[in-house]
């Protein structure tokens, strides 16, 4: 997922701002206890998500993906007063330690936590939308993006995160896996859609930032 070396990763770590003590802690228990602790966004994707949030100011962000709660609580840094995160996830396993680190974050009034497929949940959410984060299941981006672009304001983003992953993108069509297929259809796909103007960040496994026209 790195795609520059560590010692420069690092240089930019501490160029880009210090995480605060609950994310901190949070990271070093997804660590221990996360299955899977890499899903998790990490301090330079977090300081650049939170850097985005407070330029949009956004009242309604709508991330999909939950993990362990990093990214939300960045994204809730931004927001507009009386702005909401909605953040949505199906794993059965991680709400309480999230809900925890909302508490501790003490942004119980900012980000509300939605457990049911995005798909599902996405139209129930008050629109317009001001900034959505898309980092789930990548079988969906396509249809993730879909099921919101129509609902962003102008002026508004969708990010997306693990567009080169892991570099498997260039691989020839016919060695690329669902997953992989899937990622660069959403590339392609958000590439050329004349409603937004893009540009694919190379941040640990690429953002994709779209801003809608």
């Amino acid at each position: 997922m790195n795609f520059i070396p560590e010692p420069i990763d690092a240089y930019c770590v501490r160029a880009s701002g210090a995480e605060a003590p609950y994310l901190r802690e949070l990271v070093e228990e997804t660590e221990e206890k996360v299955q899977m602790p890499m899903m998790l966004s990490g301090h330079l994707v977090g300081r650049f998500l939170a850097m985005l949030s407070h330029l949009v100011r956004p009242r309604v962000v709508v991330e999909i993906g939950t993990c362990t709660g990093y990214s939300a609580l960045c994204l809730a840094e931004g927001l507009a007063e009386g702005g909401m995160v909605h953040t949505i996830d199906i794993d059965p396993y991680l709400p309480e330690m999230v809900h925890r680190y909302i508490e501790k974050a003490g942004m119980l009034d900012r980000i509300t936590m939605h457990h049911r497929p995005a798909l599902e949940v996405i139209p129930t959410l008050p629109a317009p939308f001001d900034l959505v984060f898309i980092d789930a299941d990548k079988n969906n981006y396509p249809n993730y993006y879909d099921a919101v672009i129509e609902r962003v304001r102008p002026g508004g983003l969708i990010i997306a995160d693990n567009v080169l992953w892991s570099g498997k993108v260039l691989r020839p069509i016919e060695e690329q896996d669902l997953q992989t297929r899937a990622l660069v259809e959403y590339t392609r796909r958000v590439s050329t859609d004349p409603r937004v103007e893009r540009v694919l960040v190379p941040m640990r496994d690429g953002l994709l930032v779209a801003r809608k026209k």
